[in-house]
């Protein structure tokens, strides 16, 4: 899956779990502005975002990905 694409998973999981954009935002750490941008694939996730987020969703990676 390439990596913009990991936007719509990502937010898909965080509204399954019931967690506003701005609460996920705090709990991870990363910028309001930017998980906005990465929710609405106009910027890519690095790995390291990646790992936050799964981890923050309680998912893992693959999982997050797609691919488990």
């Amino acid at each position: 899956m390439e990596n913009n694409r990991w936007g719509f998973r990502i937010r898909a999981f965080r509204k399954l779990k019931r967690i506003k954009q701005a609460e996920f935002a705090k709990k991870t750490g990363i910028p309001l502005s930017i998980l906005g941008k990465i929710e609405r694939r106009e910027r890519h996730v690095n790995e390291e975002e990646l790992q936050i987020i799964a981890n923050n969703l309680e998912i893992n990676v693959k999982e997050l990905k797609g691919e488990a």
